[in-house]
């Protein structure tokens, strides 16, 4: 390890992780992923829908005169079966024409088709049911029980409600990732904190996408320690001594304590020439967990995805382990990566 530090051209970059430093280095550039979800707030809506483009209206028209403009003899009702709501949000209403009703409740919508009416048919009265188009419905794409279309109850249904309405989350799923795809954007959150977040219960609005898949956030274990593999996130971060415990922990009588280290690949764009973020590309964080300070260390540094952790054999010395396996882990790495993406 100090052999590499002084080269003259160093490969690689090795960095010790304390108490002192801690901190600074979570402040480097985050790779694998962003760094973080983003989610919406939630917020409560009205109670009642409102007509939109797409939705289908069945509206009757009723009339108590004996010689009505509308229904014809001996009929006192007038049926307007499945009229679509335009794009431009017009119905077609006789004794009227066109009429704008989108973003109206369908009260509201009644009472203006009577209001029109009345000038020409003193007695109408005017009823009304809606059926939800695309822009009053919401798509559970993949990872419930049931996808399909589904429409909005009101304005004040939730995203819980919703996935509740396609039979709830698939049981086949591991580490379920709930991602909301609205107005071109994407909002992710995992399924555990959805559900034990009040406020993360956000409201649906038309035209909104679900999409629950398996978070595919990884880390590679290796060297002495309780697996040799590839293991997902079962959290939003995770930090080494966690990761550790996820993975069995290191082997009593493999494992070298001082010498549990972290592999990490920056790209290009990360580089700096200050304390800011890293020098090399190839940086190896390294953590000496016979001590308080290491281990309060690795309880606070996080594991980002793609990471390698590598626990190196008691029998060889640290110096040994990153210059005699640093090649052929990162080759790992880089394998593990292409496979993953």
């Amino acid at each position: 390890m100090l052999k590499e530090k002084d080269k003259e051209v160093a490969t690689f970059d090795v960095v010790p992780v304390t108490r002192a430093n801690v901190n600074l280095l979570a402040k480097w550039p985050v790779t694998g992923w962003s760094g973080s979800y983003t989610w919406l707030n939630g917020t409560r809506g009205p109670q009642d829908n409102t007509i939109q483009h797409g939705d289908t209206l069945n509206i009757v028209i009723w009339d108590s005169n004996e010689n009505s403009l509308l229904a014809p003899d001996g009929a006192k009702t007038v049926r307007l079966d499945e009229v679509v709501v335009s794009s431009r949000g017009m119905v077609f209403v006789p004794y009227i024409g066109d009429l704008n009703v989108t973003n109206l409740t369908v009260s509201q919508a009644r009472e203006k088709i009577q209001t029109a009416l009345e000038p020409s048919v003193p007695s109408v009265q005017v009823q009304i049911n809606q059926t939800a188009g695309k822009a009053n419905s919401v798509d559970l794409v993949a990872g419930v029980a049931n996808p399909g279309t589904y429409p909005l109850p009101d304005r004040n249904s939730t995203i819980q409600s919703m996935l509740a309405q396609g039979g709830g989350i698939s049981t086949q799923l591991q580490n379920p990732l709930v991602q909301l795809q609205r107005a071109g954007r994407n909002y992710q959150i995992r399924a555990d904190q959805l559900f034990a977040t009040p406020s993360a219960n956000v409201v649906m609005r038309g035209g909104d996408q679900i999409v629950v898949q398996e978070d595919d956030r990884y880390f590679t274990a290796l060297g002495a320690t309780g697996t040799e593999q590839l293991v997902q996130f079962e959290r939003e971060s995770i930090t080494v001594i966690e990761a550790l415990s996820i993975i069995g922990g290191i082997n009593d009588n493999r494992a070298n304590p001082r010498g549990v280290l972290i592999l990490r690949e920056y790209p290009e764009k990360a580089l700096r020439s200050d304390e800011s973020g890293p020098t090399l590309p190839q940086t190896v964080f390294t953590f000496d967990l016979t001590t308080a300070d290491g281990l309060f260390a690795a309880r606070n540094f996080n594991v980002n995805p793609k990471d390698t952790l590598l626990a190196t054999e008691s029998s060889v010395t640290a110096a040994r382990t990153v210059l005699g396996l640093i090649g052929s882990v990162f080759g790992v790495v880089n394998t593990a990566s292409n496979a993953g993406d």
